[in-house]
């Protein structure tokens, strides 16, 4: 077929539909999305749940939401930036980091719906493969399925990350190994080692003690934040460790306490209840009387 030009009259124009909104700022992929969003039929209004995951500049954000008609729902979400109150001060971007808020996000999730004492997830972190199996006479497990937005779903992308901290600390999300760091796709091997590596920042360490060798400016430059803080390239796994056991036992994270409202001055009377204002006319009219009383007796003397 050869060359059609398009002619672009009135015709065209009467005739054209502008996509929707996010669809021209480039945000939402809406095939991906109407696939995550449509429940069966037959289970009627059940809210089908997404694990959204979104990468900024200086933070990671893992939410879970279900999609209504007035727009999506979020019934929990978790910040690489609470972190923090976990033991991890520095590195919150990185692949690790994904990991620890996707595991807060779980635990915090199941501990919402009571679901915490029945799916422990898994405890020691090896890298392998871990699904929530159903707990027999107990409920089931807390089902949802991964929502990438438009990141690019390579090997080793960090969206992976928080999908296995999410999968290790109970949820039960469909995957497989072959987008974890470890996987060769030419021998169709995977190697749960390095996987675990890279969990608990063993990759940022080597790379650490590499540029410590090889280029000191480098090393102050990039790391700077590491040695402000005093955190050495043998001590980020053991960092991690303490972040997954604390995010364990707690995952709400320290509490900021209320803030007491300050008394506001008034320049006007504060709003009376009836009773109040019939009150204060049988005030008025006693006072009055007592006056007058008052007054009389004066006049007799």
């Amino acid at each position: 077929m050869g060359f059609v030009k398009v002619v672009k009259n009135k015709a065209y124009f009467k005739r054209y539909q502008v996509k929707f909104r996010r669809r021209r700022e480039g945000r939402t992929d809406y095939y991906a999305r109407k696939q995550l969003i449509f429940q069966d039929k037959n289970k009627y209004n059940t809210p089908k749940y997404r694990l959204v995951v979104r990468f900024s500049n200086k933070d990671v954000v893992c939410q879970i939401a279900y999609a209504r008609i007035e727009g999506d729902v979020v019934v929990a979400a978790a910040y690489s930036h609470e972190l923090p109150h976990f033991g991890v001060k520095v590195g919150l971007t990185n692949y690790a980091a994904a990991y620890a808020t996707g595991l807060l996000l779980a635990r915090r999730i199941l501990k919402k719906h009571n679901l915490d004492t029945h799916y422990q997830g898994t405890t020691e972190v090896t890298g392998e493969d871990f699904t929530s199996e159903e707990v027999p006479d107990g409920p089931g497990p807390f089902r949802c399925f991964l929502d990438v937005g438009l990141a690019r779903t390579t090997t080793g992308a960090k969206v992976f990350a928080a999908l296995k901290g999410a999968v290790d600390g109970g949820l039960n999300i469909p995957c497989n190994n072959k987008r974890f760091p470890g996987y060769n796709k030419e021998a169709s091997s995977y190697d749960a080692k390095v996987h675990r590596d890279h969990i608990f920042g063993l990759h940022v360490a080597n790379y650490m003690k590499h540029l410590q060798e090889e280029d000191q400016d480098a090393y102050q430059k990039q790391f700077s934040q590491y040695i402000k803080n005093g955190v050495k390239a043998d001590q980020i796994e053991a960092m991690y460790k303490k972040a997954h056991a604390a995010i364990r036992a707690n995952p709400d994270g320290p509490q900021a306490p209320k803030k007491v409202p300050k008394i506001k001055k008034r320049w006007t009377r504060a709003k009376m209840s009836m009773e109040q204002r019939k009150d204060r006319v049988k005030q008025k009219q006693n006072a009055y009387i007592k006056r007058l009383k008052a007054d009389g007796a004066k006049g007799d003397e």
